[in-house]
């Protein structure tokens, strides 16, 4: 039986990336698909052979985890969008850069993602 499980893990694993929308929705299934895997194995090695009950509260966990992630960093890339026209500086690499006011985060012109991202 646990061998269905972990074909079951596999395909939400391979399913889980394959997103086009915001960060939220990527990062919940990615964390969803790896929580599910690595609950199986748990659940299938330390509690008592049941890898369905461990690959369910994985996901579950991942999940939430990966969507708290995603959610950071969509807050993290509007205000970056928020502040884009402020001054810009220029590193000694020649990059454009900004910094958003009140805080020590950094963004960077459309050559660079912001950190995080």
């Amino acid at each position: 039986m646990s061998h269905a499980y972990m074909k079951l893990a596999s395909l939400a694993l391979l399913l889980g990336g394959c997103s086009s929308t915001g960060n939220i929705e990527r990062n919940a299934g990615g964390g969803a698909a790896i929580g599910a895997v690595a609950g199986a194995v748990i659940g299938n090695n330390v509690g008592g052979g049941d890898a369905g009950s461990g690959a369910v509260t994985g996901a579950v966990i991942g999940g939430t985890v990966g969507a708290v992630r995603g959610y950071s960093l969509d807050q993290r890339q509007r205000e970056c969008n928020e502040y884009r026209s402020w001054n810009q500086y220029r590193d000694a690499n020649g990059r454009y850069y900004y910094q958003i006011p009140g805080t020590s985060r950094t963004c960077w012109s459309s050559d660079r993602k912001p950190r995080g991202l």
